[in-house]
This record gives C-alpha cells, sequence and structure tokens, in this order.
C-alpha cells in the first residue's frame, strides 16, 4: 500500500509505505491556528514509510515546542505534516491523494472547540487530551 499526498500548489509532495494509524481531529485554539480551520485532520505514520519526493526544498519548519513542529510549503502554505525529534511523525488527512484507507476516531479537545463549531452526533470525542486508561 502506498499514500501519495501534496500541498496545494503541488510544490511539494510525498509517499508513505504503509499504513496511517490513530487519525483523530484536535479542535484545541492551536490546532485551529495552525490548520487554519475549526480542527485538525491528522493521522500518524511510520517515520521509515514517510519520504519527500519533490520540494524537499520548499518545506519550512515551525517548532511551536521543543522537538515538537510542523512542516509547510512555503510558497502556498499548506501545513503537510507534524514532526517530532526532526523526523515526520503524522501527515494532515487534507493533502492526501484519494483514500488514506483511515478514518478520523476520534475528536479530542472539544472542550476548547470554537464557539461557532457544531459537534455532530454520534462521534467519539473527549473534552481534552485522550485518557491514558482508554
Amino acid at each position: 500500500m502506498t499514500i501519495n499526498g501534496e500541498c496545494f500548489c503541488g510544490g511539494v509532495s510525498y509517499s508513505i509505505s504503509g499504513p496511517l494509524r490513530d487519525a483523530r481531529s484536535c479542535h484545541c485554539s492551536r490546532c485551529r491556528k495552525a490548520f487554519s480551520s475549526q480542527a485538525s485532520a491528522y493521522a500518524l505514520v511510520n517515520p521509515e514509510a514517510f519520504e519527500w519526493t519533490s520540494g524537499e526544498e520548499l518545506l519550512t519548519l515551525y517548532q511551536s515546542q521543543p522537538g515538537f513542529g510542523f512542516q509547510f510549503c512555503s510558497i502556498c502554505g499548506s501545513t503537510l505534516c507534524g514532526t517530532y525529534d526532526d523526523a515526520v511523525h503524522g501527515v494532515t488527512l487534507g493533502c492526501i491523494n484519494g483514500d488514506p484507507e483511515v478514518e478520523i476516531g476520534r475528536h479530542i479537545f472539544v472542550g476548547s472547540k470554537a464557539k461557532w463549531e457544531v459537534m455532530p452526533d454520534g462521534v467519539l470525542q473527549y473534552e481534552g487530551a485522550v485518557p491514558s486508561d482508554t
């Protein structure tokens, strides 16, 4: 299974040789700003399975805290992935081409969601982070 993705302008692209896992949507104020949306749509990836296929020189890294950051296209601004200790940790689902064969399994930090956002009935949601006992 190969998953491909790219930014809005097509200048940066990547390939993932393996499945995505633990897809989630975070509704905290930081993710709303980082993703310019009501929430993030993000899934984890095995760092060894991830490869930039074009435009790596166009990437810009923003570290939100030591070791953690986001990489985005310096031309169009698309947020492509999250990093941890200089390795790709996960990808934004909106930049994947085609079916990523994963569904968002949970919504986190809904306690700090935007006041204008309405959560649909029946979705698994947590007021904050996922409890460690789940």
